[in-house]
């Protein structure tokens, strides 16, 4: 009996190997940073353009323009209509 709590012991003490593949949390950390370089999220960007043109976002990327992100949306309406919209991730912006 002294063995098995021993052995537990040493089993609650080492940490899992799930835990230890986990990926590093220094990709929340650079999602903070382009978040306070950007200004606007593209969530963000997506909700603006959404209620701005009664339409649904169908395809979103996020592209650099001389050094700026401009988010590139795909908007598609209830009768069928497609276009895109590029929105300012600094000032919010938008031009079609």
């Amino acid at each position: 009996m002294h063995l098995w709590r021993r052995l537990l012991l040493v089993l609650l003490t080492v940490p899992p190997l799930a835990a230890a593949a986990s990926p590093p949390a220094v990709s929340a950390a650079t999602n903070a940073v382009q978040l306070a370089d950007s200004g606007m999220s593209m969530d963000q960007a997506v909700r603006m353009v959404e209620q701005t043109y009664r339409a649904r976002v169908v395809k979103a990327e996020a592209q650099r323009d001389n050094g700026h992100t401009i988010y590139a949306l795909r908007l598609l309406d209830d009768s069928g209509k497609v276009w895109t919209v590029h929105v300012d991730a600094a000032s919010g912006t938008v031009r079609q």
